[in-house]
């Protein structure tokens, strides 16, 4: 079992990562990796001397005064050097770098160093380096005004404000998710690569995205409906928005009841694409759920009875709780990494109706059973 410790574990490409591998207990051991650790050479050591793997996610990407972070970018692959040499290390060192490598900017020099850098060590020392040379990544969780742009407009688009565009040019993407999965098929294969090109998976103008996105927050956002999703692409960036969304302000949302003598007519779900549907029946005090998607988009509609649908994101402590009634029929829907149950609360049955965008496949499931 290899021993992988992330520089940067609580970034955003970190956090996937050791979320990532953490669905593979018996293949990784993941080594706790604190941000402190490069200011208390003890602690750093103690870290690597553990790992078989380092992957050094830890960077810099903006600042007012770039000189900063040429110079911070720097300092951290020196104290990682430094603390290879101390402990003799031979693990499989991983860095981050960028395709700005290429651009005549102080990040890309310092991202371009730094691999050089560890390349130096690793043939010097008997260590093996992989040069991470990653396009522009987006996804989940990512940080606004400072990940990327499609971090920025999606927030924006679910605060009630307007993106911008600055400039409209072509962007080379890869989803997190995508950069994760390669990143780990790196380390299983446990071979030096030192200027290891990641391919993009989507070649896109901000514009295009941004229209997209537009439609996400008007039909979604604003309306409860499931948009047209045609390609990969478009389904990671419809899971990207929806991260953002404030899920204590948004849910749960009311359905329109349309009521006449005879009963009331209540449309759940109007969809831009398939999956499947269900209902289930609960009796009182029972629960369902306790488990997590990656990928796929999913709706809890309450249409009789009282439930409580509690989430919780699978890195955090804290549990967000939803109280529905079917005599005001409404529903939650599920963000991708946050875990999730619901429990019938009251005295009679409870009824369910749920959607999930991919029908069940035992062998690819995509469902990981966690507590909330």
């Amino acid at each position: 079992m290899k021993k992988i410790g992330i520089t940067g574990q609580k970034g955003f490409v970190g956090s996937h990562l050791y979320n990532t591998l953490g669905l593979r207990p018996g293949e990784f051991e993941r080594i706790d990796f604190q941000k402190n650790y490069f200011e208390d050479s003890e602690k750093l050591d103690e870290f690597v001397a553990q790992c078989d793997v380092i992957v050094h996610l830890s960077a810099m990407n903006r600042h007012p005064d770039p000189e900063v972070i040429y110079s911070t970018n720097i300092e951290l692959v020196k104290r990682l050097i430094a603390s290879l040499e101390r402990t003799g290390s031979k693990a499989h060192v991983m860095i981050s770098s960028s395709t700005q490598e290429e651009k005549n900017n102080l990040y890309g020099k310092s991202k371009r160093e730094g691999r050089e850098a560890l390349v130096k060590w690793a043939s010097e020392n008997g260590g093996k380096i992989t040069g991470l040379i990653i396009p522009n990544v987006y996804g989940a969780f990512g940080k606004p005004f400072y990940n990327s742009f499609i971090a920025t407009f999606c927030h924006q688009l679910t605060h009630g404000e307007t993106p911008t565009i600055a400039d409209d040019g072509e962007v080379k993407l890869i989803y997190v998710q995508e950069l994760v999965d390669t990143i780990v098929n790196e380390i299983r294969e446990g071979n030096s690569k030192p200027e290891f090109l990641i391919e993009a998976t989507a070649t896109k103008k901000v514009s295009e995205v941004l229209t997209l996105l537009n439609d996400y927050k008007t039909k979604y956002f604003d309306a409860g409906e499931i948009p047209v999703i045609c390609d990969l692409f478009e389904h990671n960036l419809f899971n990207t928005f929806r991260s953002y969304i404030d899920h204590k302000k948004h849910y749960p949302v009311k359905f329109t009841q349309h009521s006449d003598s005879r009963g009331a007519f209540v449309e759940i779900i109007r969809l831009g694409i398939g999956g499947q549907c269900s209902f289930s029946t609960s009796k009182p005090g029972i629960t369902r759920g306790n488990h997590f998607h990656t990928r796929k988009i999913e709706r809890f509609a309450v249409i009789k009875g009282k439930a409580r649908i509690q989430l919780r994101k699978i890195d955090s402590d804290e549990i967000l709780n939803f109280y529905l009634d079917g005599s005001e029929p409404a529903y939650v829907d599920m963000p991708v990494w946050y875990t999730h149950n619901i429990k019938n609360t009251g005295e009679e049955e409870l009824y369910t109706i749920f959607w999930i965008s991919e029908p069940y496949n035992a062998e690819d499931a995509d469902t990981y059973f966690v507590e909330v």
